[in-house]
């Protein structure tokens, strides 16, 4: 990882807060893709949005704000959350306790697929170019 995102990583933490891990990943319903003719448009669309996200509203997953583009998702021994990648200011957190695993998913595109499971049992899925990215999440989280 560079030493921007680093850097932005550890922005904001609280004093005795330790950074475990951070990756670049992309959340599934704000994922755009490329496509030339209306059956990628479509396409794109529905992988993007079917199994993007599960929850109630008012359930952990439907707290998550609308983003665009790639994001830093940061893992501490108190937080999970994302951060912009240029100067980490946070997106959405949540306490590292609601967090309760990491499921790897078929590659459906060129980024791998995962998501994050809640303790209410809502999820959200994120894609990223890495699947080591993947794998850094679950040894964190489980």
């Amino acid at each position: 990882m560079s030493a921007l995102q680093e850097r932005s990583a550890l922005h904001q933490l609280a004093p005795g807060e330790r950074l475990l891990g951070y990756g670049s990943v992309v959340p599934a319903k704000s994922a755009k893709g490329i496509s030339v003719n209306l059956g990628g448009v479509i396409a794109n669309q529905f992988v993007n949005g079917v199994g993007a996200q599960s929850g109630a509203v008012g359930s952990i997953a439907e707290g998550m704000p609308d983003t665009s583009g790639a994001l830093l998702l940061r893992v501490t021994d108190q937080r999970v959350g994302l951060v912009k990648p240029l100067d980490g200011t946070p997106v959405w957190e949540v306490p590292r306790t609601w967090v309760i695993r990491v499921e790897r998913r078929p590659r459906t595109q060129l980024m791998a697929r995962f998501r994050l499971h809640y303790a209410d049992g809502s999820w959200l899925a994120f894609l990223t170019m890495r699947r080591r990215t993947i794998e850094q999440f679950r040894s964190l989280i489980g």
